[in-house]
């Protein structure tokens, strides 16, 4: 087992009986383990000439401006509704009981740029596919991959993903 892997603690029955929660905090308290993180997502990319990395909010906050500085791009937020303070496009999107949303704004990106989309968590799929096709909607860019620290295989959450390069760092 690698030091990544350490570093995730699994906690029963949380948010709600039957979940096993896969809890990050001690990767993000172990300086060595999330420059360790950050450095191989950064290497996986070393040559995709990355211009803006998109994190899905909260846990993509955490990971995608620190992979944006390492790879000298910018970053941009995927936020819930009502938290973007100017002009956004809005993509639904299906949950176990009821539907979420996320908001770009609109001018999040310039044509061309190379894009590149990241979460903590790969489950389903529901969030990130709405983020494609928001983006794949209402923008002029090229989305480069999808990147999460971790992914949930059994749920068959890539399959939602239309396609695209993934990169998940540990998948149980």
């Amino acid at each position: 087992m690698s030091a990544l892997e350490e570093a995730i603690r699994n906690v029963s029955d949380f948010p709600k009986p039957g979940i096993e929660f896969k809890d990050i905090s001690l990767l993000l308290s172990d300086s060595v383990v999330f420059r360790e993180t950050i450095d191989r997502f950064r290497d996986y990319h070393l040559n995709d000439k990355i211009d803006m990395v998109v994190g899905i909010e909260a846990r993509g906050f955490v990971f995608g401006p620190a992979l944006a500085y390492a790879l000298g791009a910018g970053f941009c937020m995927a936020r819930k509704p009502g938290k973007l303070p100017y002009e956004v496009y809005r993509q639904e999107y299906d949950l176990e009981y009821g539907t979420d949303a996320l908001e770009l704004h609109i001018d999040a990106f310039s044509s061309g740029q190379r894009v590149l989309l990241m979460d903590d968590l790969l489950a389903t799929g529901g969030s990130m596919g709405a983020l494609v096709s928001l983006v794949r909607r209402h923008f002029d860019v090229e989305i480069v991959g999808v990147d999460f620290l971790i992914e949930l295989s059994f749920l068959k959450g890539r399959e939602r993903l239309k396609g695209l390069p993934v990169c998940s760092l540990v998948e149980y």
